[in-house]
């Protein structure tokens, strides 16, 4: 039989090409620093998740957790991440994320020490100051948990002195949930960032196309426009306009999402500007397979790899500053709050919005639609 391929490699080494095999699922650009933090048995554990069909974006998301636990144990205990964590270190991690930073200005040693979040911040793992969001340490927790239980292993996760820490914690340093994006990226604002692709350049063509599609097609999460394919796409006959030219119609097959697995084929449908202006993008770029928005080299070189959704939120900024806005103000997300917003601002029913942007949740749908009602209403005009 013959040798394994990499009995010659580091462990590093061995581990960065495993991650390789698995590489359309992770975070592209930190395939070496992850080989660099997770063992062996985090990353069988990771191809595990794989082979059993687990979505891209929850793998990602678990993946980027378990880097930060790793740095973080080895910066907090000076030794790898135990498995299963004792208890203790589970309390240890709730101190030093969720903290009080009025305590702390009086008491250095409150939450987490000077030290750890020095190397945590030299290694691009922790960029605020302050202390982390309640949600964000329930979910790597959550995640820490899964990846324990993938293990065959028992945790603590749910003890009632862990719940009761994190509770307390949240209880004493009441925060201000803030929206995903500050302002929606309704239809006026859409008209100012397309404005600033007005060139046939490759780079105006393509992020012509990224704005129209993902807001058009009802507002498509960044990993969505990130991932989209050629082979999702299918031409519609065109849609017969009266004393005018049939607009062309594009069906964009989304496949597994944030909320569906995929089994059921959700379709949503793109009609004139749209599609055109992503026919003269992937022309321009010459694309008849694969992914449909990627890279652009220095010398107008279209790369044969997909843009990462980091890359989508970044266009947006970019565009954004371009157009004169407030660059803080918008992310990717705003798109598909904008794409809502903008359907209540025209009367669109929301049953009939709700179709275009897959929303699961009424609920959650329909808060944009009340939002704008509000402003809008008679009550919100008394004088």
């Amino acid at each position: 039989m013959a040798a394994p391929r990499s009995a010659s490699l580091s462990g590093v080494e061995r581990r960065a090409v495993e991650l390789d095999t698995i590489a359309s699922v992770l975070p592209i650009d930190r395939r070496d620093e992850l080989a660099e933090l997770l063992t062996d048995t985090d990353i069988e554990t990771l191809r595990h998740l794989v082979n059993e069909g687990m979505g891209a974006n929850t793998l990602r998301a678990i993946t980027s957790d378990l880097a930060y636990l790793e740095a973080w144990a080895l910066a907090a205990t000076k030794r790898s991440l135990p498995w299963p964590a004792p208890e203790a270190l589970l309390l240890k991690f709730v101190a030093q994320h969720l903290w009080d930073p009025q305590k702390r200005a009086t008491d250095p040693d409150h939450g987490m020490p000077a030290d750890v979040a020095d190397n945590l911040r030299s290694q691009n793992f922790l960029k605020s100051s302050g202390p982390h969001a309640p949600a964000t340490v329930r979910r790597r927790l959550a995640n820490w948990s899964t990846l324990t239980k993938w293990r065959g292993l028992d945790g603590a996760f749910a003890s009632p002195p862990l719940k009761s820490a994190i509770r307390l914690a949240v209880r004493a340093v009441p925060r201000k949930r803030s929206r995903k994006s500050a302002k929606a990226v309704t239809g006026d604002i859409l008209a100012k960032l397309l404005a600033t692709c007005s060139t046939d350049s490759l780079r105006d063509l393509r992020d012509l196309a990224i704005l129209m599609v993902a807001f058009a097609s009802g507002g498509r999460r960044r990993s969505e426009i990130a991932g989209l394919r050629k082979e999702q796409l299918t031409i519609e006959p065109p849609i017969p306009i009266e004393n005018g030219t049939p607009l062309p119609s594009l069906a964009i097959h989304l496949g597994r999402t944030k909320t569906s697995s995929g089994e059921q084929d959700d379709v949503v449908y793109l009609t004139g500007r749209p599609v055109e202006a992503l026919n003269a993008w992937m022309a321009a770029a010459k694309i008849d397979s694969g992914s449909v928005f990627r890279g652009i080299g220095r010398w107008n070189t279209v790369s044969k790899r997909a843009l990462d959704p980091q890359s989508i939120n970044a266009i947006l900024k970019q565009r954004a500053e371009k157009a004169g806005l407030e660059v803080g103000e918008f992310s990717a997300h705003g798109l598909r709050s904008g794409y809502l917003t903008e359907a209540a601002n025209r009367g669109i029913p929301l049953p009939e919005a709700m179709e275009q942007s897959r929303h699961r949740s009424v609920q959650q749908a329909s808060n944009y639609y009340n939002n704008a009602t509000r402003r809008s209403g008679r009550a919100a005009r008394m004088l």
